[in-house]
């Protein structure tokens, strides 16, 4: 019998960065994994990867859901913090951030700009994504952009000029030395960009929050939505929406647009007090009114 040890197998690196982060690390649980995300519009319940871009271009700060200026690093010119809540990014290198939303506002009818309900009402709604409207800077990091400011009230306003400022685009990935000793990019994501804690911080707590504000598909998989549902003669159907409060066997088929000031659904205190009151969907439908 061989005294000689055992040889320890020789550790992979491997080259591309994909490879390296799909990699496992120890220590990271599964649900830190992109793969493991919600990938839902809203936050999701691991972490809230829009935080990544609010600070993208070194001197500003933007919103993580929004393409608003909302803070100027302290050391930055004059010029920048003028922008402070009140200018929006517009565009970067000559692309666009934001696209208008278009549909129609009554079924059958032919698409129309879209209002917006949250910041201007009245004014046509801008949408933004920013993992692709972005994505060019990222692969800039270290270099300089021509970046398109407008005020906040005109933006989207084609016949109104932009504010145009060259800002540096930060190194997403965290720089490193490879074995050689050459620099190269580790697979994290760099700390002048998201330090530790920001990713989640932007998160709705308790957890009920955004279990009530996701509203109408957005949890389409975590949670119900249209339930109870019956096929009508002619087509349609009819069914309850899982947040009336009513909700019965003997309450009538008829949906009730999610709105979350609508004293006939669950508010969110109803939800922080009385979550285990909710009851179970089996198949569609409610427990009690399984067929």
């Amino acid at each position: 019998m061989s005294d000689k040890r055992e040889e320890r197998p020789r550790a992979i690196s491997p080259k591309n960065l994909s490879a390296q982060l799909d990699y496992e690390a120890v220590g990271n649980p599964p649900s830190a994994h992109p793969r493991s995300a919600i990938s839902n519009a809203y936050p999701g319940l691991e972490m809230d990867f829009r935080n990544v871009w609010k600070k993208l271009f070194v001197g500003i700060e933007l919103h993580e859901s929004s393409n608003v200026v909302v803070a100027a690093d302290a050391d930055a010119p004059q010029e920048l913090r003028d922008l402070v809540l009140k200018f929006v990014l517009q565009s970067v290198d000559g692309r666009r951030v934001y696209a208008p939303v278009t549909g129609p506002l009554v079924e059958g009818e032919a698409p129309v700009p879209l209002p917006d309900t949250t910041y201007s009402p009245g004014r046509p709604s801008l949408a933004l994504e920013w993992s692709n409207a972005l994505a060019d800077a990222v692969g800039k990091g270290g270099e300089q952009v021509l970046c398109g400011f407008r005020p906040f009230e005109q933006r989207g306003v084609e016949t109104v000029p932009e504010t145009m400022i060259l800002l540096t685009v930060r190194r997403f990935f965290e720089q490193g030395l490879s074995p050689s000793g050459e620099t190269e990019q580790l697979p994290v994501i760099a700390r002048d960009i998201a330090e530790p804690g920001q990713l989640s911080q932007s998160l709705c707590s308790p957890w009920q929050n955004d279990y009530r504000e996701c509203a109408c598909f957005y949890w389409a998989a975590s949670r119900p939505d249209y339930v109870n549902i019956e096929a009508r003669a002619d087509g349609t159907s009819g069914g309850q929406n899982w947040m009336q409060k009513d909700r019965t066997a003997a309450t009538p088929k008829v949906y009730i647009v999610d709105d979350w000031v609508d004293s006939r659904l669950y508010t969110h205190e109803d939800l922080f007090a009385g979550w285990e009151k909710l009851r179970f969907i089996i198949g569609g439908r409610d427990e009690s009114e399984k067929k």
